[in-house]
């Protein structure tokens, strides 16, 4: 594993980069709020709104595909670079749920840690978020991916819903980003062993 730089280095470090960088994105870093599955603002004093520059020049691709097949919409991004000591948090106010699988064990890291994955969806041209069936961070199957033939089967997703999730994974994805199966918003870019084995870690 490569050595790890504490999150107040990050500024002075080149391999970073701010995501008020990436032009045509919107930022609401949910964990820099009580607007999460925790309820409690992990991030201040601690300044989170950062990407690893490859991951930054990805989303940047995928923003550029975006707004030229529907003028107007914009990517909101709802966390990007999440520290070590962060993730510690979150593993340990799963503790005793159901929901430790959504967590990354602090151990192996969370791809969130190396600035090489981002969570978001899409505002409309209107500034208001698509309808994707359930919030961001609800932690049951609704949000998974993995599920939506069923859900929408079933009528627990709307073809409009899943729709809205497909072109933001239609997004993503032509600019190398990999979903997941269990969470709409959350896409790695790139493959998560090379990461953990070559890309600095923020601590």
């Amino acid at each position: 594993m490569m050595p790890g730089l504490p999150c107040e280095a990050i500024a002075s470090h080149g391999a970073f980069r701010p995501l008020a960088s990436v032009p045509g994105i919107a930022i609401d870093l949910r964990y820099a709020t009580a607007d999460n599955f925790v309820g409690r603002d992990l991030y201040s004093p601690l300044d989170c709104a950062w990407l690893h520059r490859e991951a930054a020049a990805a989303l940047e691709q995928a923003v550029d595909w975006l707004a030229l097949r529907w003028p107007g919409y914009r990517l909101l991004v709802l966390d990007a670079l999440r520290p070590q000591r962060v993730q510690e948090q979150l593993w340990l106010a799963l503790q005793g749920t159901d929901l430790l699988a959504y967590i990354a064990e602090p151990g192996r890291g969370s791809i969130h840690s190396f600035g090489m994955a981002v969570d978001l969806t899409i505002l409309d041209d209107e500034g208001r978020e698509l309808d994707m069936g359930t919030a961001f961070d609800d932690l049951s199957e609704r949000s998974h991916p993995a599920l939506e033939p069923e859900l929408l089967a079933s009528g627990a997703l709307s073809a409009t819903q899943t729709g809205n999730r497909q072109l933001l994974r239609d997004a993503m994805a032509q600019a190398g980003w990999v979903g997941i199966h269990t969470e709409w918003w959350h896409f790695d870019c790139g493959d998560r062993e090379r990461v953990r084995a070559s890309y600095t870690r923020v601590l």
